[in-house]
């Protein structure tokens, strides 16, 4: 390997390096404000210098001999992959940092919710229960006015706590799971 496509490749690691910072230590390495996008973000900086590194090492490196021919071809090699790239880079970033999502659960939304005694329910003590709340299945500590054996069918009638619920037995079943 001659020393042109060695810089180039050199050049393409430093573009990962910073990409890899970015994402280890983004608030704390970063260009300008911290809410910046576009064509001066870190990822996108890090996108355009690793396209220039590694498509002109690649380039550079393809080239018969070596010196100032394979040093402009890579170098116009790598523009021409880096500004597709950096423009990329940004339109992957906007996409990542608007994309919606749903709502966090809270303990009032398990307040009705559904599920199956899994371990049983002492009197005046804690048991097991499994939930479907959103679609999403969850394990809770449960407690219950009367004991209830493993696969008592209970609804939610309070959340005490982030990690508990209170629960009384109920006729209601949850429908079957649907594969698909």
């Amino acid at each position: 390997m001659d020393w042109v496509t060695g810089a180039f490749l050199v050049v393409g690691a430093l573009g990962v390096v910073l990409l890899a910072l970015s994402l280890l230590f983004g608030e704390l390495f970063q260009l300008g404000h911290a809410d910046v996008d576009g064509p001066f973000s870190v990822p996108v900086v890090a996108g355009f210098v690793g396209a220039f590194g590694f498509v002109g090492g690649i380039v550079a490196a393809l080239v018969p001999g070596s010196g100032a021919p394979s040093a402009l071809l890579g170098g116009v090699a790598g523009l021409a992959t880096a500004f597709p790239t950096g423009w990329l880079v940004i339109r992957l970033t906007r996409a990542l940092m608007r994309m919606p999502t749903d709502a966090t659960l809270t303990r009032d939304d398990l307040i009705g919710a559904l599920g199956t005694v899994t371990t049983p329910i002492r009197s005046g003590g804690y048991g097991e229960v499994k939930l479907t709340v959103s679609g999403q299945v969850l394990k809770y500590n449960a407690r219950s006015a009367r004991a209830l054996p493993l696969g008592t069918s209970v609804l939610v009638i309070e959340t005490p706590s982030e990690t508990s619920v209170v629960v009384e037995e109920t006729d209601l079943r949850l429908p079957p799971a649907v594969d698909g």
